[in-house]
């Protein structure tokens, strides 16, 4: 269990490459990465934003394919191309009113601890650096790709009392 007051928590904010899709790509002819996707991952992000959870996806990748799967899933703040991410991060914070505390992100590797050393709640998979890990307050069970998503939405909405409790819960 997550050991955070996750009523508190507004956004969570997910980096794409090892946390929403496996460490391991494929590359296309053309030298495209061709990523996997958790189907456990969409729902959760897909009925935590009809929920009113922000979810936000924030990658130094800039492939289209990854803005339109969670375009389609609802998501608004997609950020693409993100050298350094903090500012993106900075941008979010002020365009809805932020504050850290409120914000939980999940990253697995060395561009993702500027953040998550200033975010209320960082959380990773299992399979994150150990850099990562040890700033963590959560280890999810499950590795980058494989439903830590999922677990870490989870949590969030059930502590919120919105876990499958309505209609929204039942469709796409």
């Amino acid at each position: 269990m997550i050991n955070y007051d996750l009523t508190r928590i507004r956004a969570i904010i997910f980096d794409v490459d090892g946390v929403l899709s496996a460490e391991t790509i494929t590359l296309s002819a053309e030298g495209e990465p061709l990523r996997t996707v958790n189907i456990k991952d969409g729902y959760a992000i897909q009925l935590a934003q009809k929920l009113g959870l922000r979810i936000v996806i924030l990658t130094g990748g800039k492939t289209e394919a990854v803005r339109l799967r969670y375009a389609r899933l609802g998501v608004e703040d997609i950020f693409m191309g993100c050298a350094v991410k903090v500012k993106a991060y900075d941008e979010f914070l002020e365009r809805y009113g932020l504050k850290d505390e409120e914000v939980m992100y999940m990253g697995d590797d060395i561009p993702d601890l500027e953040i998550m050393r200033r975010v209320g709640c960082p959380v990773c998979p299992k399979d994150a650096c150990p850099e990562v890990l040890e700033t963590s307050i959560y280890v999810s069970h499950l590795r980058g790709g494989y439903g830590c998503g999922r677990d870490v939405i989870e949590q969030t909405l059930r502590a919120q009392g919105k876990w499958v409790m309505n209609e929204k819960a039942f469709g796409w």
